[in-house]
């Protein structure tokens, strides 16, 4: 991490003009009767939990490339995480992922996530991969497998990270099945669902009460056929199926081409069924890239939905909503990419907060398409960085955080601290 005064030394020469540009926009929006530290305030409070694979390089199945310093254990994870919300004040929380992040001493690790501001946001179990020693394999499904030996293995794995997560303070447990098939007649599909359905309810049983299941979907890959679970109607059915502490995770790859997510973030917040998100960016599939990289309209309008619902009266607004983001990086710098992410999410968030409800309200009501359209790209096209740094800057953060993480060398210090060949834990 960096001493408040280097942090405060390389936000210096930044601040005349962040000032000048945020009076600009606060002033431009109180025409618009927005108040501009009522939206920091709410940027100030978002938080977006990093991944604890995502901090070392990704790659395909073609190759990984590591840039070097990454972190080699769990405690290096943390210390990574520690330096993002420095750098930004807006990712305060971690997701782990078992049997990668199997916690050795769970007081150390109480004790200096405590030390760092640090909390665990959620478990993520793994049951696409067989690990050494295993006793059955995986290689046709876990939770959905014909053998009984193979799913109970599965739900055993599940239920053992629920308990780390306790042990941890974790209040998310994520559930993401590699489970289908790849050739028409290879896996009976009713049947298939209805043994992941009774699997969960294992697991499910298994949770504390304060405890909540998040069930993902993916419509392909790494079976191509079929997916036990391909869309947000089967998480939605399973969590029908388990109860009200099952909720359905909406991972933005996890669609096909041109899917329209916002309306499924939409749905799921009116069903109230919406537990959570991961962030990424995609371009056909499962691209894990950065968030808002290539898709920033469709950012701004999920977050559209998410507003809209938070400020409706009539939708339940007890049950939280788990911010998350699941990427990997073949080409970046992991932590650059983590920053650049954490700030399209908040500049989406932002640019929402903008939008004039009352308004579009109006104009729906009245069918006015080309008003109800203009006052969304009114709030998309509004350059509300100025906001996000301000939020960064009230957090205690960094006016610009990757300028400043590249100012202070940090690449650097890590390669010289870990070594240039060090290597994370994941995929």
């Amino acid at each position: 991490m960096l001493s408040d005064d280097q942090l405060q030394d390389l936000n210096r020469p930044l601040l005349d003009e962040h000032q000048f540009r945020y009076q600009y926009l606060r002033d431009l929006l109180a025409r618009r009767h927005v108040d501009a530290q009522d939206v920091v305030q709410q940027l100030n409070a978002f938080q977006v939990a990093i991944p604890s694979w995502a901090l070392g390089t990704g790659g395909t199945r073609f190759g990984r490339f590591s840039g070097g310093g990454e972190p080699r254990s769990l405690e290096e994870k943390i210390d990574d995480v520690a330096l993002l919300n420095q750098l930004n004040g807006s990712s305060n929380s971690i997701s782990l992922h078992i049997p990668w992040d199997i916690p050795q001493d769970v007081p150390a690790l109480q004790q200096q996530l405590k030390a760092r501001g640090l909390t665990i946001d959620s478990m993520n179990s793994n049951t696409f991969q067989d690990q050494p020693g295993q006793s059955v394999s995986y290689k046709f499904g876990s939770l959905s497998h014909t053998d009984a030996a193979v799913r109970q293995l599965a739900v055993e794995h599940n239920i053992e990270c629920v308990r780390y997560g306790q042990q941890l303070g974790a209040g998310v447990h994520t559930v993401w099945l590699a489970d289908g098939s790849n050739f028409p007649g290879q896996q009976h599909l009713r049947r298939a669902y209805q043994r992941t359905a009774e699997s969960l309810a294992s697991i499910y049983e298994a949770m504390p009460s304060d405890m909540t299941m998040l069930i993902e979907y993916k419509p392909y890959e790494p079976n191509f056929y079929s997916m036990v679970i391909p869309d947000w109607g089967t998480s939605y059915s399973l969590c029908q199926y388990l109860g009200k502490q099952a909720q359905v995770l909406v991972d933005l790859g996890h669609h096909l081409p041109n899917t329209n997510i916002e309306q499924i973030v939409g749905r799921l917040r009116h069903f109230g069924r919406l537990g959570g998100f991961h962030f990424n960016g995609s371009m056909y599939g499962d691209d894990d890239l950065t968030t808002g990289s290539t898709k920033p309209f469709q950012l701004f309008l999920i977050f559209n939905e998410l507003v809209d619902a938070a400020q409706d009266d009539t939708v339940n607004q007890e049950a939280a909503v788990a911010y998350m983001i699941d990427a990997s990086h073949n080409t970046k710098d992991p932590l650059e990419d983590l920053l650049q992410s954490v700030e399209s999410i908040l500049g989406a968030y932002a640019k929402a907060l903008l939008v004039d409800r009352a308004a579009l309200h109006e104009a729906q009501e009245n069918n006015d398409v080309v008003r109800a359209e203009e006052i969304l790209r009114d709030a998309f096209l509004t350059d509300v960085r100025p906001l996000v740094a301000e939020s960064y800057r009230q957090s205690g953060g960094a006016l610009q955080p990757v300028a400043v993480y590249r100012a202070a060398r940090v690449r650097e210090s890590l390669i010289q601290q870990r070594g240039k060949l060090s290597l994370s834990t994941g995929l």
